[in-house]
């Protein structure tokens, strides 16, 4: 391992290569900042204690980097940064992918997975140090080409799954002139996770919903997870040497969703990568220009490859071979991202968790510990922390609200989901004209049209115009909890973990989800 002093980078940035670095520093620090490792994981500012694992295990894959999830000192993908008294801090930062950082006692180390690579060392104003760290990324990676982000108008908040053709149809005209540069179909037009043919819900096919959008002057957008399948998919059934497996021969779990396991692709397999190719280009020739693709962690999940290669270096291949297959004229959202490994891929990355209706739901947040659930409590704490990514790529903090009958967030809550927005550059929604009244329709438009001057006062803080905003509210994590009340804590867990109580609360979901299908 490479040893340096903190005093050999007090003064000047430094670059250093080597597979394990190292940096001994004697200064009282308070804060550790924690990346986490894909687009929902947490990513803060802490305190320096342990941080209790997030629950339940069985969705470990999708949320967080299993593979440092037990971890008890302070670490992260990729990047750790230490805070001093004096408010300066020390970041060690990766330039490439596979490498991870920890907090041990005085000494902040990191360490790539494989080979050596380019670390980068500073100290400083938090602004400047991140800054530089960027700069150096953007240099090796890549940085965005596409001047504005799309104005966009999703289905999943309001509809989730139960989409139809009837029901989008009816909404894209009711959207009326918003000024959407994008309408973007959501989960619940395919067939299954793996089987990305239409469903019955949508007897028109694909192409004609694309140019019912397109009819509209607007771009058509289009979700998938293409890196993952369900294990009913034909695609699991027909094709189980695709899929990741571990050292024992065992399938590579992508977590729990849509009511059952998941499986992850090898992305190195070249017929996989034929498929994907296939895929993307069968999606352009549909209509459909901008693309959403989600759940892309299954890509560097751990496993034996067809391809001998480090798993993210794995996944930034596969990114790019998406990327060519879609054309260089196409907008590339990435989603579920582990983050380092996208940039340069993409035009634009979700930096968060899903927002929702709820500011905190108490079960995920004090009882399960879950800061990657869908809450715009967790989506606006990690945003916050991920704004330095803003000179890489278009960052998106998710959708802002405006309704309120479908709604429970406050106005100050709504209104700060709006600012964020504004300050990452990124405007989308996906409220249904149905629901809204003229003034949230208003609302709505002025948000579209409205070009703010944004200046960054502190960490937290900002001046929108002539308005000062303050994220402060949305970034504390919940205390741990012991006693009876720990003990009914991790009965929730291990319930968490059993796929019948699952499909009991999926089933309750669908009854809802269907009730509001029905009442439009």
């Amino acid at each position: 391992m490479t040893s340096i002093q903190l005093s050999e980078i007090q003064n000047k940035s430094k670059i250093i290569k080597a597979r394990e670095l190292a940096i001994e520093f004697t200064s009282t620090h308070i804060k550790y900042y924690r990346h986490g490792w894909q687009s929902w994981s947490l990513a803060s500012w802490t305190d320096l204690g342990f941080i209790p694992v997030q629950k339940p295990a069985i969705f470990h894959p999708l949320q967080v980097n299993a593979e440092y999830v037990n971890d008890q000192n302070p670490n992260g993908s990729w990047l750790g940064a230490v805070e001093f008294e004096d408010g300066n801090i020390l970041l060690l930062g990766a330039l490439s992918t596979d490498a991870h950082v920890h907090l041990v006692e005085n000494q902040l180390s990191g360490r790539f997975d494989a080979d050596d690579g380019e670390w980068f060392t500073a100290f400083g104003q938090e602004d400047v140090v991140f800054a530089e760290y960027a700069e150096q990324l953007g240099i090796r990676l890549g940085k965005l080409n596409k001047k504005e982000a799309p104005r966009i108008w999703c289905s999943w908040y309001s509809l989730y799954t139960a989409i139809d053709e009837e029901i989008l149809y009816k909404t894209f005209d009711m959207i009326g002139d918003q000024p959407f540069d994008v309408l973007q179909v959501d989960d619940g037009w395919q067939v299954k996770v793996g089987d990305w043919d239409v469903n019955q819900k949508f007897p028109s096919g694909m192409q004609a919903l694309a140019d019912k959008i397109k009819s509209t002057n607007r771009k058509a957008g289009l979700w998938l997870a293409p890196l993952l399948a369900v294990k009913s998919s034909k695609l699991f059934q027909g094709h189980a040497d695709w899929f990741l497996r571990d050292e024992r021969g065992h399938f590579v779990s992508a977590g729990f969703n849509w009511n059952e396991q998941l499986y992850a692709l090898d992305t190195t397999h070249p017929d996989v990568i034929s498929w994907l190719v296939a895929l993307m280009q069968q999606v352009r020739a549909w209509g459909f220009d901008y693309l959403k693709l989600d759940f892309l962690y299954a890509g560097a999940l751990q496993g034996k490859r067809y391809k001998n290669m480090p798993r993210e270096a794995a996944y930034r291949e596969c990114l790019q071979v998406l990327r060519e297959a879609m054309g260089s004229d196409a907008f590339f959202l990435t989603c579920g991202t582990p983050i380092l490994p996208a940039i340069g891929m993409c035009d634009a990355i979700r930096i968060g968790p899903d927002v929702s209706f709820e500011w905190e739901n108490y079960r995920n947040a004090h009882l399960l510990y879950n800061p990657s659930t869908p809450e715009t409590k967790n989506a606006i704490r990690t945003v916050t922390h991920r704004l330095w990514l803003g000179s890489l790529l278009h960052i998106d903090p998710d959708v802002a609200y405006f309704e309120s009958k479908e709604n429970s967030l406050t106005t100050e809550q709504k209104n700060l989901l709006q600012d964020l927005a504004y300050v990452c550059k990124f405007k989308a929604t996906s409220d249904l004209p149905q629901w809204m009244t003229k003034n949230e329709m208003d609302e709505l438009r002025l948000f579209l049209n409205s070009n703010p001057v944004i200046k960054q006062t502190g960490r937290y803080t900002f001046q929108i115009n002539d308005r000062k905003v303050d994220f402060t509210p949305a970034l504390s994590l919940p205390a741990a909890k012991t006693g009876l009340l720990g003990l009914f804590a991790s009965l929730l867990a291990w319930l968490g973990d059993r796929h019948i109580v699952l499909h009991f609360f999926r089933m309750l979901d669908d009854r809802a989800l269907r009730k509001r299908r029905n009442s439009l």
